[in-house]
């Protein structure tokens, strides 16, 4: 052992020196000390080059025990927004599949069961709208929109022209 360097960096152990060779308080295997002094060892190490000066002083740095210092990366708000938004898009994907019952509705009638049996070809019911008058949407028995209709290729369709909002829907009904 009397042929060996001496060490350059005295924060350092030697590669083959013992346990018992690390300062007091990083002796007797402490894994957080022992991190500790690696890291406080490797921020020393890169202190040194010129290129890591630049890296060191553009990120925060923060001691932890034992007086070292540990380069962190920036906090960006911006990408955690992001990323947060990214989540709640995937978890709306999720609900894509999900069937829905939707209902347009042109008006309502109430009528005495007498006069529904009385019901037949050619009967007309009387509804509460007038025609032009906007139809409502139901989604799940939920007023969602009105709209007016219209034909399109002789098929009904119904142009959404309001959308009613969550707290309305119950005020509209």
């Amino acid at each position: 052992m009397a042929d060996q360097e001496p060490n350059p960096n005295p924060t350092e152990p030697a590669a083959d020196a013992p346990d018992s060779a690390l300062p007091p308080n990083e002796a007797g295997g402490d894994a957080s000390a022992s991190a500790a002094a690696m890291a406080a060892s490797q921020a020393a190490a890169s202190e040194d080059s010129p290129a890591s000066t630049a890296t060191a002083t553009a990120t925060p740095k923060k001691s932890i025990a034992g007086g070292a210092a540990m380069d962190l990366p920036e906090f960006e708000p911006d990408r955690a927004a992001s990323g947060t938004a990214t989540a709640a898009t995937a978890a709306i994907d999720l609900l894509n599949d999900v069937e829905l019952n939707v209902t347009i509705e042109l008006g309502r009638a109430q009528m005495l069961i007498e006069d529904v049996l009385k019901l037949g070809e050619g009967s007309v019911v009387e509804l509460d709208k007038l025609a032009g008058d906007p139809v409502d949407v139901l989604v799940n028995d939920r007023l969602v929109a009105r709209g007016e209709v219209l034909v399109l290729n002789d098929n009904f369709c119904v142009r959404i022209s309001e959308i009613i909002a969550p707290d309305l829907e119950h005020a509209a009904n």
